[in-house]
């Protein structure tokens, strides 16, 4: 399997902006912008994630997806204030390949089922937020972090994956932003329980983080902090790690 290298833009419409611990926002310009520079790169997907849809209980991400898709030709995920599959259908239409849901399938399960049979499994993305709670645990959280859902990590991968999930994207709220990092233990034991590509976000700071991340157990990272600040462009990223032998798109 191609290891992906993938745009994370997180947005609170219109501004791109970047936290850490997905707190403290700060913005960073026109989102489009910045999805056109990614794209010429070599990114292999654009991520966007409205990620006060949810608390805000809003849906309008729509205009910036058809904005892009208008000239990135690569895979455009979309998540944020997903809560029907209405919702999801509407964005699919609107130029989005795949749809990501954390808040409303938690609060609602059968919605994964839903887009799945309306879009495909392979168009239906989990979104994980982990946050330690002790030791080898992880609880997932729901509105960009801000409340316990009381459902462990683990649990709730077993669960969603039986409900149709084609991918799940595993932020860690403790690295998140920090450029510290993955939460490596987290991947790996997402990836015990399950065989559904997984998409490691949160903590990159390095190259050598990424291919951390793939031993790991990652099929791929969703980068925002290191591409943003400039600290590595995606090429330089794919070229060292098809230097330490991770196949990549060139």
């Amino acid at each position: 399997m191609v290891f992906r290298v993938i745009a994370r833009l997180d947005v609170k419409p219109p501004n791109l902006v970047k936290g850490i611990h997905l707190e403290g926002l700060r913005k960073l310009g026109d989102p489009s912008s910045f999805a056109d520079k990614y794209y010429s790169e070599g990114a292999d997907e654009i991520s966007y994630q409205d990620i006060v849809a949810s608390l805000y209980g809003r849906n309008s991400i729509q205009e910036l997806v058809s904005k892009t898709a208008n000239h990135v030709f690569i895979p455009l995920s979309v998540g944020g204030g997903i809560r029907t599959a209405e919702d999801a259908v509407s964005l699919i239409r609107a130029g989005a390949d795949k749809i990501s849901i954390n808040t409303a399938a938690i609060h609602n399960p059968a919605l994964i089922a839903q887009i799945g049979n309306a879009l495909g499994c392979q168009a239906v993305i989990l979104g994980i937020e982990a946050k330690r709670t002790n030791g080898s645990n992880w609880t997932a959280m729901t509105d960009c972090g801000r409340e316990h859902s009381g459902k462990d990590v683990l649990h709730w991968v077993q669960e969603t994956v039986d409900l149709g999930v084609g991918e799940i994207i595993l932020t860690s709220i403790d690295q998140e932003g920090t450029m510290l990092g993955f939460d490596l233990a987290l991947i790996e034991a997402v990836r015990s329980v399950t065989q559904v590509p997984i998409i490691a976000h949160g903590g990159a700071g390095t190259p050598e983080d990424i291919l951390l991340a793939q031993k790991a157990g990652a099929n791929g990272v969703a980068l925002a902090s290191m591409l943003h600040f400039e600290k590595y462009t995606i090429s330089q990223i794919k070229t060292y790690l098809n230097s330490v032998g991770i196949e990549v798109r060139r």
